[in-house]
């Protein structure tokens, strides 16, 4: 019996995505795959590895990579998945993919069963799409089969076009081996237009999905020989870990100082690159299965529906002569007339419009939007949390509106304000408040006013969503103006 241990990278921002896609919810947990599916990218990529289980392979718990703060994005969306086994590795900051795997090659050797005690990693970032689902699984049951042997597989994506943006695998065609694999000859860094049409017409060139699939040993033996610094500060960080239970989950930290201070390197450069003509050897499987990483806008317009005249739509959306655009309304109606080749993107702070061809650039907003410090770029109008939401639906001078929803038998934690007072009013459900020394049971068209600097708490004892419209007053209404004495999800 052959054991595999999903690894899901979440690490990434998609700032070439927004405004749907922002630092606080980035992309891999946003519905895109424009296939009519209502799972994210992160729920479709645990989900693709789960289908390789068979009588010889059996899946272990799944192991996500991801930031301490989008814990709680990532555990609700396993929820909705139902019967999933996962522990969440949570990195205090980004140190990109290399210390990423090597956390999950530490977990998979210290909770080792099956396979003499070293499970095969099969690695896959969170915010990818495939449309051939049958083609992916045969795929990777060929790399499973690699990577039992000891080698190392990758995924090569057949190239559909000479694309720039991506790395290739050059391969060597002539050795192909019994699981239809060829020996990796060489990477290859983003080629310019010319060389990648070169790549293409010569043949033997396929795109880095960033796909791996090797035993965990394989991985620390080869980071121990190419980037020793990398594995030894890992190892560091891990040693001090902490570790808790949601129920659902659990949750590992690595020591969070040891953790920023490890190199900061990709999983290619710092040991994939390396290991052609090495004594780690590599093998690549062909992927012919419609993939995308969703990069930009462009490539959501690639992958969607389109209508007869080239243009994708979601949301409420009115058009009349448009054609091979794409439409995205999130919070009200969007109507275009006689566009072509656009990206018009609506959320309810803000609105994006772009020329396909240059979706890529919309980074570029993002860092003026950084520069000016503005929230747009982190959070968006309406921001989850581990007890629900919260809907910013006006804000003036010295005053801010909300909408609030608490899921049943969730709570906020126990906490205060220095600059603010709060009028809370119940408009659905049943709202159990804290008020100083007093508790309160209130429901429907009840109210209550927590003054400035006053303790309190929001929970919902009920069985059905509780909502509250929460008026705010006061010199300051910043979010980070909270002092929490107690509270359920760890962040007192």
């Amino acid at each position: 019996m052959t054991q595999i241990l999903p690894v899901i990278l979440c690490g990434g921002s998609g700032t070439r995505l927004w405004p749907l896609s922002r630092s606080g919810f980035p992309k891999q947990y946003l519905v895109l795959s424009g296939d009519g599916s209502q799972q994210t990218l992160f729920q479709q990529a645990i989900e693709r590895i789960h289908s390789v289980a068979s009588a010889q392979v059996k899946i272990g718990s799944t192991l996500i990579v991801t930031n301490e703060e989008h814990r709680f994005l990532a555990l609700d969306q396993l929820r909705e998945l139902k019967n999933f086994e996962a522990t969440l590795l949570l990195e205090p900051s980004g140190r990109n993919t290399a210390p990423a795997l090597t956390l999950a090659a530490l977990y998979a050797q210290e909770h080792a069963v099956g396979t003499n005690g070293d499970p095969i990693l099969v690695v896959t970032p969170a915010d990818q799409t495939i449309k051939n689902g049958p083609a992916f699984t045969k795929a990777l049951q060929q790399a499973v089969g690699i990577a039992n042997d000891g080698a190392i597989a990758i995924l090569g994506i057949t190239p559909s076009a000479p694309e720039t943006g991506y790395g290739y695998i050059k391969v060597q065609n002539t050795q192909v081996g019994s699981n239809g694999e060829s020996i990796v000859e060489r990477f290859v860094e983003k080629p310019d237009a010319a060389t990648a049409k070169k790549y293409l017409e010569e043949g033997g060139y396929f795109w880095n999905g960033g796909m791996f699939v090797l035993k965990a040993s394989v991985w620390l033996a080869a980071l121990k020989e190419f980037r020793p610094d990398i594995l030894d500060a890992t190892q560091k960080a891990w040693q001090v870990k902490q570790k808790d239970d949601s129920g659902d989950a659990v949750f590992v930290r690595p020591g969070k100082e040891l953790f920023n201070a490890i190199p900061s390197e990709s999983i290619d450069y710092a040991v994939i690159e390396k290991c052609p003509g090495s004594h780690y050897p590599i093998k690549m499987v062909e992927l012919d299965a419609g993939w995308n990483d969703l990069g930009a806008w462009d490539a959501v317009w690639q992958v969607g529906k389109q209508d007869e005249e080239g243009n994708v739509t979601s949301g409420d959306i009115l058009l009349t002569n448009s054609k091979n655009s794409l439409v995205h309304a999130s919070s009200r109606l969007v109507s275009a007339v006689g566009v072509e080749n656009l990206i018009i993107v609506e959320t309810a702070d803000a609105v994006l419009v772009a020329d396909r061809k240059n979706s890529q650039d919309v980074k570029n907003i993002v860092g003026q939007l950084e520069a000016q410090q503005r929230e747009e770029k982190n959070l968006h109008r309406k921001v989850s949390r581990p007890w629900g939401w919260y809907d910013s639906v006006d804000e003036g001078e010295r005053f801010k509106v909300k909408r609030i929803q608490v899921k049943p038998g969730a709570s906020l934690s126990l906490q205060m304000h220095h600059h603010r007072a709060e009028h809370w009013i119940v408009v659905k459900g049943t709202a159990e408040i804290t008020n100083g020394d007093k508790v309160l049971l209130l429901t429907e068209n009840q109210s209550t006013y927590i003054p400035q600097g006053q303790t309190h708490r929001l929970a919902n004892p009920g069985k059905t969503p509780l909502e509250i419209i929460e008026v705010q007053s006061g010199s300051y209404l910043g979010e980070d103006d909270i002092v929490r004495f107690e509270d359920t999800y760890g962040r007192s």
